[in-house]
């Protein structure tokens, strides 16, 4: 997918690529030194970045949930981010329509796992042109992607890439099936969701919990098998995150992070 943008950073360093940010567009003052955070580590370690983060969450366990601070101003935001700094934005949509107002915006449109089924939304999707990224449903097998990935291409859009986030494992956790990435990856790139993997779904409280304390492991194990890229949520403070904070990983543990996957994606090469 990466070789479709052409403002993406060390395209040919053979590293894997990251997609990262905040769950949610929170203000410019944050998307924008999260950025400027994510760059000065990618940078450093040849790794290929896309800024993400939700302009709107529709997903939400209560009807009192954070979702945005406003679907332009958030848009014109992931724009900011992008002209600053020079580099490929994604964001997640949710209706039709939101296809063509986030593309005139962002890089890449991202399908959500609860939706990657819906026909219309991934052909609105692919018919802007965007690259698209879709995540797998925590209820489907990695071989049903195959179907997802075609009705892109049917679209006339070879951009696509796939978000593997877990499957369900019960009723209030997900597990991570490391055969799904190799199979996968005979449809399009895969994209390994380490955060997203690691939440705790339907809590009772009506707020999703989360194991960051394995975002290590899941990643490493993802790497190693071979994965194209990463997906993490990151926040200087995921106390205070208003959206997904219990998963996310705190932003002054992602350099060291990235410098153990970058040695073990350089051992497989």
């Amino acid at each position: 997918m990466i070789q479709y943008l052409d403002n993406i950073h060390h395209k040919d360093s053979k590293n894997f690529f990251l997609i990262a940010g905040p769950c949610i567009i929170e203000g410019e003052d944050m998307a924008l030194r999260i950025a400027e955070k994510v760059i000065s580590l990618t940078d450093k370690y040849n790794i290929p970045y896309i800024f993400k983060g939700s302009f709107k969450k529709a997903n939400r366990s209560r009807v009192d949930s954070f979702t945005t601070i406003g679907e332009e101003k958030s848009l014109e935001i992931l724009r900011k981010v992008g002209e600053t700094f020079n580099i490929p934005t994604t964001t997640d949509i949710h209706e039709n329509e939101h296809a063509a107002l986030a593309a005139q915006y962002v890089d890449v449109l991202q399908i959500p796992a609860f939706l990657v089924r819906q026909t219309d939304l991934l052909v609105a999707a692919a018919e802007t042109g965007k690259c698209v990224t879709l995540k797998k449903g925590q209820f489907l097998s990695p071989e049903s992607m195959k179907f997802a990935v075609q009705k892109i291409t049917d679209s006339n859009n070879q951009k696509v890439a796939i978000i593997e986030r877990g499957n369900s494992f019960g009723y209030t956790d997900l597990i991570v099936d490391y055969r799904g990435i190799p199979t996968m990856r005979q449809y399009a790139p895969v994209i390994l969701d380490v955060t997203h993997s690691l939440q705790q779904p339907n809590q009772s409280s009506g707020v999703t919990g989360g194991r960051p304390d394995l975002i290590e492991t899941v990643a490493k194990a993802g790497i190693a098998v071979g994965a194209d890229g990463i997906f993490i949520e990151t926040h200087p403070t995921p106390e205070t995150a208003l959206s997904d904070g219990a998963n996310m990983l705190r932003l002054d543990l992602l350099e060291d992070l990235l410098q153990k996957l970058t040695r073990i994606r350089e051992s497989i090469l």
